[in-house]
């Protein structure tokens, strides 16, 4: 079997797994659209469940069109040619090859956004709209895409030039050096995101002087968490979801709250949240987060490293003529698809760490509180109640809403 065979027959079993777990989602949430489970009956409502499996099924079907415009873009880039074309156009054109190089990657990665456009605009202005979630006008959409691209720009053609050139210059290991690159990289991002990047796309003010602030504060300090400054962020502007986190690295460090989650919860609720994701601080999961991310990069970094010395990683994807951008190119299009089994160990240590964070909760705040908060997010986001279990053990990074409920109220009769 030569390796194109392979990455076809690959392709092809990813796509259609990914599609009979979004069928499976679908019957699943349709099923149960009817009853509202046991744990929910006295707080959410039969039309409040109806509209999440509703919205829950109108996403997976979105999300199906997606699965099968991507393979498709993908067999057109590396089977129909287009790849190929649009490689060769730049090297008769373009006598510096780290020009020419990233051009191709530039170009692939602009031409795929565009492939994607159409269904993001439907995600956004009709499947959003229609249940009440997007507040983006069409002309603040526009500017967040300027905005992504000038971002993407800064950001993106340094690394790949980078890769480039260690790829060219430093030997059989480039990748170990590309590898130290990533990791500074990502540590410098997570530094000056919070004071750089993000208010690009939203205001940030300082959490208004109160009781909420005192006893934010408060329980701040308890958990032992330094944080440069309590912040609430205009998420209404864009959306009417709700959520509250953490941002940056060492002394950059801060607290966000979404306005909108400001307005939905009380106080008691807001401190169990906050104690929620002060516990992802306290038990490292963000650094062991963070470190998983580091070893799986270097693990593919290291693959790459494999592939693009072999002549048929190149002939199996038609391309005859061994480069660097394109053994980059090639290998960020089907990262995806051998990268897909890891799917659901992630989801798994995610909602793991979930659980953890939860506990932690429990012992700073009130695990009741925690659990009207769940309730009040995932009516007011539409998320479903009735999750199809392999489904979500495959991608769901938060376990599903009946089990996590159970689990608080466990915590919260130990402690009565």
């Amino acid at each position: 079997m030569n390796f194109n065979t392979l990455f076809l027959i690959l392709l092809l079993t990813v796509t259609l797994i990914k599609l009979w777990l979004s069928y499976r989602q679908l019957n699943h949430v349709v099923h149960h659209q009817n009853h509202v489970p046991n744990a929910f009956s006295n707080s959410i409502s039969l039309e409040q469940h109806q509209k999440a499996a509703h919205y829950t099924v109108a996403k997976v079907k979105l999300g199906m069109i997606s699965t099968v415009v991507d393979a498709l873009w993908l067999l057109a880039l590396i089977e129909l040619g287009i790849l190929y074309s649009w490689n060769n156009w730049l090297i008769t054109h373009l006598q510096t090859p780290l020009l020419s190089g990233v051009l191709l990657i530039a170009g692939i990665t602009f031409l795929g956004s565009i492939i994607e456009l159409p269904i993001n605009l439907y995600g956004t202005f009709v499947i959003e709209e229609r249940y009440g979630f997007n507040r983006l006008t069409v002309k603040m959409y526009l500017s967040d895409m300027v905005k992504n691209l000038l971002v993407g720009i800064l950001l993106g053609l340094p690394i790949i030039l980078a890769a480039l050139w260690m790829m060219a210059s430093l030997g059989v290991y480039w990748w170990l050096y590309a590898w130290a690159a990533w990791m500074l990289f990502n540590t410098l991002l997570l530094a000056i995101y919070p004071t750089w990047i993000a208010p690009l796309f939203n205001r940030f003010t300082a959490l208004p002087e109160g009781e909420l602030k005192t006893q934010v504060e408060k329980l701040i300090k308890t958990c032992g968490f330094n944080a440069s400054g309590l912040y609430v962020m205009d998420g209404s502007k864009r959306s009417s979801h709700g959520n509250a986190y953490f941002t940056g690295f060492g002394k950059a460090k801060r607290v966000v709250f979404f306005d909108t989650l400001l307005e939905s919860l009380n106080t008691d609720e807001i401190l169990a949240v906050l104690a929620h994701e002060l516990g992802h601080y306290r038990l490292r999961h963000v650094l062991y987060r963070l470190v998983s991310i580091f070893i799986l990069s270097l693990g593919f970094l290291a693959l790459l490293g494999w592939f693009y010395t072999a002549n048929w990683f190149y002939a199996g994807l038609g391309h005859q003529i061994p480069s660097n951008a394109m053994a980059l190119t090639l290998f960020m299009l089907i990262v995806p698809i051998i990268g897909f089994p890891l799917q659901p160990l992630l989801s798994l240590f995610s909602r793991k760490h979930e659980f953890e964070a939860d506990a932690y909760a429990s012992l700073h705040a009130k695990p009741l509180s925690l659990v009207s908060a769940l309730v009040k997010l995932y009516k007011e986001n539409a998320a479903t109640l009735t999750p199809d279990p392999l489904h979500s053990a495959i991608y769901d990074s938060h376990p599903p809403a009946s089990i996590r409920i159970a689990h608080l109220e466990a915590l919260a009769l130990n402690q009565a």
